[in-house]
């Protein structure tokens, strides 16, 4: 738990840890304190939780990326051809109108919405009906709050699509049944990871919109529902089911993890991505906003003092800005590579990167996971 109030030998001790090893993640506790008082705990990967006076039933993830493709579509998968959302008429202008998309996106993520909180009902009940957790359940207070947890993935893509949408002109490419499924961008767009309130004010709409659908839906058990924008390492999972995006990624490609840039979009440094993030205000996001950054060595300082010195005025003004999460990892892509063709090495035996909400062994990651990790933006100047 981070707050620039603390210690300042307590920072740079941190700093060095996470220099050295890559294994830390930082979370807020100036933003999470006045929601969750001062006896709480972190669960999952980056939510908090009251100790001992609360559960969450928690609900996985709603692919946004793929919901804007329905509403390009008219509620058909480009992977399947099947209708799988509402039969909305599709839009058929060879560029993509900005109002017409975001008025069809609305209606769409309405219907996702309800979707997945019924889902989400059936599913805790049918898990308290067959696999009642009754001893953990002894442990806890007699009057239980329930937080209702849903996820958003996809995020960076959505809002770097909308703001292609807005800012470019973006012509779409259907195939011989007139399904989009692919997409050309002319021009040039603003994109989240940037400092650019022009993408920024798309994502921090976008959390906004889905989370006030998401309340207006009954919950299991009268639940409060809170979401995330976390992906663990399931972005490699839905990138697989999702076709490709006005913003530039390819079908099959990876989502972008947690509430992270897409991939290539940070083009002004680590800073001004991380300022970017930190507009997204955490009370609209309660079970966390994962955000996961690579710096290489040199660009963070020349010794291992400058490191860490420059690493804790990184973390004093994100956090500063109300921010909720950072996973740091400090190393080059270079390394990630040999890692990954040279497992043997005994350098390589305890290498350890954040990948999401947790720390693991680069080694013990599936080739595709850490191809995804290679993939993601190195920062090399701040």
């Amino acid at each position: 738990l981070y707050s620039s109030r603390l210690p300042e030998h307590f920072k740079k001790y941190a700093a060095l840890i996470s220099v050295t090893t890559s294994s830390i993640q930082y979370e807020n506790d100036e933003v999470m304190r006045p929601v969750w008082g001062d006896d709480y705990s972190i669960c999952c990967c980056v939510s908090a939780t009251q100790t001992g006076k609360e559960m969450q039933f928690f609900g996985a993830r709603a692919n946004l990326a793929k919901c804007l493709l329905y509403a390009i579509n008219g509620g058909i998968d480009v992977k399947t051809k099947e209708q799988v959302g509402p039969a909305f008429r599709p839009i058929i202008s060879e560029y993509l109108d900005y109002d017409e998309v975001m008025e069809r996106y609305d209606a769409m993520m309405e219907w996702l919405s309800k979707l997945y909180v019924d889902t989400l009902n059936m599913i805790h009940y049918m898990h308290d009906k067959y696999n009642y957790e009754a001893v953990e359940m002894a442990l806890i207070d007699t009057d239980v709050r329930r937080t209702f947890a849903t996820g958003i993935a996809g995020f960076s893509h959505v809002v770097d699509s909308l703001s292609a949408i807005k800012y470019a002109r973006v012509k779409v490419i259907r195939d011989g049944d007139g399904i989009a499924v692919d997409f050309q961008t002319e021009g040039d767009f603003p994109r989240y990871g940037n400092d650019d309130d022009r993408a920024d004010d798309i994502a921090v709409w976008l959390l906004k919109t889905f989370m006030h659908k998401l309340k207006k839906c009954h919950t299991y058990r009268n639940s409060e529902p809170t979401t995330s924008i976390l992906t663990i390492t399931s972005n490699v999972v839905y990138g697989k089911a999702t076709g490709s995006l006005p913003d530039g990624r390819k079908a099959g490609e990876p989502l972008a993890p947690g509430a992270n840039p897409s991939y290539g979009a940070e083009k002004s440094g680590l800073l001004a991505s991380l300022n970017s993030v930190a507009k997204l205000p955490y009370e609209l996001a309660l079970d966390g906003i994962s955000n996961t950054q690579t710096i290489s060595p040199g660009a963070l300082g020349h010794s291992e003092e400058e490191q860490k010195d420059h690493l804790v005025r990184i973390l004093d003004g994100y956090f500063d800005q109300g921010a909720h999460h950072l996973n740091v990892n400090v190393f080059g892509t270079e390394k990630l590579k040999d890692a990954m063709e040279h497992p043997e090495k005994p350098e390589y035996a305890n290498f350890t990167v954040r990948v999401s909400g947790y720390a693991v062994k680069f080694i013990d990651l599936t080739r595709e996971q850490q191809m995804d990790v290679i993939s993601r933006t190195c920062h090399d100047r701040m």
